[in-house]
């Protein structure tokens, strides 16, 4: 199957793209590991496949409307 018909199929099939769909997946366990860990949001980035510190606070940003930073100190107290 070529990337172009599994895209389409899975975006048919979900309603969103592979990416759109993995990012979501990324962002819940790094807010998962914000709630549950005291790591720092780089290592976080790591443990959840952003990569960097930067690509998480943005997706971050765009999904739960908060930081990290907001986000935990929201949720956890800190």
């Amino acid at each position: 199957m070529s990337v172009r018909t599994f895209t389409r199929r899975f975006r048919e099939e979900r309603g969103v793209s592979p990416l759109h769909r993995l990012t979501r997946q990324r962002v819940e366990r790094a807010r998962e590991l914000l709630e549950g860990t005291d790591l720092t949001v780089e290592r976080i980035a790591a443990e959840a496949g952003f990569g960097t510190a930067a690509s998480l606070r943005a997706h971050a940003q765009a999904v739960l409307g908060v930081s990290p930073r907001e986000f935990r100190r929201t949720f956890r107290g800190v």
